[in-house]
């Protein structure tokens, strides 16, 4: 029998195949998958139509100019993929500025010969959205059971952090940033994670995409824990972009700031990822959240303070 060839289009989904051993059968990958470290060896298939490396007003201005177009933000080599016979290639409908889309892959297999590969796609919204993206990737892969034992697994240790931070009295009011400029807050698992972590998020809603944050909204809310974790940047990237909110009109006003509880974290290892991660992620929420209570490592690779 054959040996199984996967290509990924997702970071997440990336994650999850390794997580459910079947790194080894892993062929290609996006651009953007770059965890566990080994599959960065792996060839590349798509690439992103922005500079990635420009002001996040710059970088917001371009998408919306491409997707107003009915554009893709990603190009899919079409024939390098197809000469890697891939039987399965994880992909997602979640958000057409995250990863490959549907549409992007269908344009990329639509002269394809032969047999076709099984597409598997991804549509993470909320928690049980993500286990249940984690057993469908597992059957795609012959992994049912690998795919169960995974999904306990992280549950286990989610629901274990919840029942201690549940006992715990004051849970803070919480603005987590998605995108600095402009501003947005963070959406669908965001909350739950901040729930379960002993907080109160003031601004996304579960199972809800990220809403756009208007600078006078965050100000009347006063939070009193900000997280910054801007969607694909890591920390020192975030920081960079920081001076466009320390240099806003009312921010030494606010409570986090002036409480020293404004927290820089790595959004593109862990928050925005709906994957393996998540359990890191919320364990990062609760060092932030209430220090000292559960301490699991975190700081300095996985969140600072501003």
């Amino acid at each position: 029998m054959a040996e199984l060839r996967v290509v990924s289009l997702l970071a997440s989904a990336t994650e999850i195949v390794c997580a459910l051993g079947f790194r080894n059968a892993l062929v290609a990958r996006s651009h953007e998958c770059d965890y566990p470290p080994e599959v960065e060896s792996l060839p590349t298939v798509t690439e992103s139509k922005l500079d990635a490396g420009q002001p996040s007003r710059a970088v917001d201005d371009a998408v919306k100019g491409i997707v107003e177009q009915g554009l893709s933000v990603y190009r899919v080599d079409a024939e390098r993929l197809r000469a890697l016979r891939p039987d399965v290639i994880v992909t997602q409908t979640q958000c057409e500025v995250c990863a490959v889309s549907p549409r992007d892959l269908e344009l990329a297999l639509r002269d394809w010969t032969g047999t076709s590969p099984r597409v598997v796609s991804l549509e993470p919204n909320r928690l049980e959205d993500v286990w249940r993206d984690m057993l469908a990737v597992a059957a795609a892969l012959d992994a049912t059971p690998a795919g169960l034992g995974l999904v306990a697994r992280m549950r286990r240790r989610m629901e274990g952090i919840a029942r201690v931070t549940q006992g715990i009295v004051h849970h803070p009011t919480v603005a987590c940033v998605e995108w600095i400029d402009p501003l947005m807050a963070a959406g669908n698992w965001m909350p739950e994670l901040v729930a379960m972590a002993g907080g109160r998020d003031l601004f996304g809603r579960a199972g809800e995409h990220s809403p756009w944050l208007g600078w006078d909204e965050l100000r009347r809310a006063n939070p009193e824990v900000i997280v910054i974790q801007p969607c694909g940047y890591d920390i020192p990237r975030a920081r960079r972009e920081m001076p466009v909110l320390t240099g806003a009109a009312g921010w030494d006003g606010l409570r986090a700031v002036g409480a020293g509880r404004v927290f820089l974290v790595d959004g593109n290892r862990y928050f925005n990822r709906p994957g393996p991660g998540l359990v890191e992620s919320l364990e990062i929420l609760v060092e932030l959240l209430h220090p000292g209570r559960m301490r699991f490592g975190h700081e300095g690779r996985g969140w600072q303070r501003l």
